[in-house]
Parts: structure tokens; C-alpha cells; sequence
């Protein structure tokens, strides 16, 4: 039987990008420190439940940043997008993702960048108290189609280590974005990044998103249709940290990238695309991953914008 062209093309980009040995794996986390730099996996859900794989897709890795736009969605259909909006922005910083900085209105600027999530964490923390982070890891199983768990060793790092998180989360204190119980919700946000995922998990979860917040496999409602656009429009416009900008411009679709080395992309309606290398440039994005998304959603015309293809090159390799 004939491989599926997109199989050949995962394939394709996989030996290809492998040799590409930019960037670092990051260690201000010092257990991520330990990441084999040669790990590489693609894998590409559709929206109809086929899944495709190339290269160390098995391989676990945490979540971290990539928790950040599904946490932003249970915030907004827990409180709605007026009560989620007066505790964080929705435009784009320009600045690093740990930035310590708020916006004029002393919020922070998205809920992409690490003060926005943590006020996000913190709000459905005012609600759900111990009960926060099972929440969240139920709705973020849901959307893997499988039960996730936390990497026990990279979330005692991040907690031993994040002096710079408590430092945003006191700022957030200081000006009312956060309540009381910060150091609590704090531990909640550690634990949130701490989840592990593989190449495969996250692609399904990117479909779950394309695919109007149900697992395309198990039929799960895992996000509610009314909030997945918000979502998919934050990821649009903030989720490749200080390099969303070009990653609009290069690829045209929703993402979101995790300084362990993850990248999840959105094609909406059609497919989640997901690659994990932990080598990492300088604004904390896999180069391999964002490499070989340029590339795949430029031969299967991907973009949001490419008014040539709009989308057909990929519909027609589906098929």
C-alpha cells in the first residue's frame, strides 16, 4: 500500500531537520536541562481522528507555556470574557515571556506570556480552591483522549527554582489581579506546566481545538465551542512568544510553543500539527519544531491568507 503524502512529507522533515543542531536545550528549569537535544518527533491529527507520526513521537515531555491557551479557555467559560478581560489583556507584548511588566491599566498584557497565565490560574483558583488543578488535568486529558499525569521531578524544579514567577505573582498581588491565596495558585500554575505530553498527545490536542473543542477520537466535548475561537485567536496572535509576529507571517495558523521544546499549531477545522525538539533559540521556541512548520504549511498551503491555496493542497492530501 502507497504512504499517505502527508506521511511522506513527515517523514521528509523529520531526516531533514534532524540534522539541524541550532539552538539550546533550556536549563534556567534545571530538570528540562536534562532533555536529550537530540530528540525530534512530528506527528499531525486530523480532524477526523487519523493521526500521523514521524520520528520520537512516544517520547514524554511537559507542557509548560502550552498550557497556557487551554487554561485561558476554562477561565473564560468559568467566568466569562468580561470578568477573565479585567484581570488580563489580549495584545501582544513584544517582550519576553517572563517579562516582569503589566500594562498601563497595571494588567497583564495576555494571557500568553507568563503573568497573564498566572492570573488565569489564580482566577479559577478564587473558584475551585484544591480542587483547581484536578480540573484542569481532567479537561487537558480530555482533549489528549487519554489520562495525563505530572512529571514529579520538573515540577519540584520549577517550584525550588521560580523565583521570577513569585515575583510576577506578588506583582499581580500588589495590584489586585490576583487574590489572596497567591503562592497557592502559583503551585497550581507549576503543577499545569509540569504535565507530560508527548508529540502525539499534543497533536491531538491541537485537533481537539480545530475540531470545535471535541477529541476527534473519543467524540469528548473537551472545550466549549463558544470559547475555542477566543482561544484559537490568542494562540493567533501572542502564542509564539516575542516571535508571533513572523510566526503569523510565516505560517498563518494558531500556536503555541513550550520552552521544553514543544510547538502545537491549530489548522482550523482540518488538522493539530505538534513537533518537539528542546533545542530552543534565544526567545524560547524549538527551532527544529517552528522549521519544519514553516515548511509543512508551505507545501500544503496552511495559512490562513494564502488566498492561492486556501487550504487546498492540505484538503486534497487528506482526502
Amino acid at each position: 500500500m502507497d504512504r499517505h503524502e502527508i506521511q511522506i512529507t513527515l517523514d521528509d522533515l523529520y531526516r531533514r531537520y534532524h540534522a539541524l543542531t541550532d539552538g539550546t536545550v533550556a536549563t534556567y528549569i534545571p530538570e528540562l536541562g536534562k532533555a536529550d537535544p537530540e530528540a525530534f518527533g512530528l506527528a499531525l491529527a486530523s480532524t477526523d481522528g487519523r493521526l500521523f507520526e514521524a520520528g520520537d513521537c512516544g517520547t514524554p515531555f511537559t507542557l509548560q507555556s502550552i498550557s497556557k491557551p487551554f487554561v485561558f479557555g476554562m477561565a473564560l467559560e468559568e467566568f466569562g470574557d468580561r470578568a477573565v478581560g479585567s484581570h488580563v489583556g489580549v495584545e501582544p507584548s513584544g517582550d519576553a515571556f517572563n517579562a516582569i511588566e503589566l500594562n498601563a491599566t497595571n494588567r497583564p498584557f495576555n494571557p500568553m506570556v507568563n503573568s497573564g497565565a498566572i492570573a488565569t490560574t489564580a482566577l479559577l483558583h478564587s473558584r475551585l480552591g484544591a480542587e483547581t488543578f484536578p480540573f484542569i488535568l481532567e479537561r487537558l486529558s480530555a482533549a489528549a483522549g487519554r489520562r495525563l499525569e505530572i512529571d514529579p521531578l520538573v515540577y519540584e524544579s520549577e517550584r525550588r527554582t521560580g523565583h521570577r514567577n513569585r515575583a510576577i505573582a506578588h506583582l499581580l498581588l500588589n495590584f489586585g489581579m490576583i487574590h489572596d491565596e497567591a503562592e497557592r495558585a502559583l503551585d497550581v500554575y507549576f503543577r499545569q506546566c509540569s504535565i507530560l505530553i508527548t508529540s502525539s498527545d499534543l497533536a491531538m490536542m491541537g485537533a481537539t481545538l480545530a475540531n470545535m473543542g471535541a477529541n476527534p477520537v473519543t467524540g469528548v466535548q473537551a472545550f466549549d465551542v463558544s470559547t475555542v475561537k477566543y482561544v484559537l485567536a490568542i494562540m493567533f496572535t501572542c502564542g509564539m512568544y516575542d516571535y508571533s509576529g513572523e510566526w503569523a507571517y510565516r505560517v498563518g495558523v494558531p500556536a503555541k510553543s513550550g520552552v521544553s521544546g514543544g510547538v502545537m499549531a491549530v489548522v482550523n477545522r482540518q488538522a493539530g500539527v505538534a513537533a518537539y525538539s528542546p533545542r530552543v533559540d534565544a526567545r524560547g521556541n524549538s527551532v527544529r519544531g517552528v522549521n519544519a512548520c514553516i515548511e509543512l504549511a508551505e507545501q500544503f498551503g496552511m495559512h490562513a491568507f494564502d488566498c492561492m491555496n486556501v487550504g487546498s493542497r492540505f484538503l486534497e492530501a487528506m482526502l
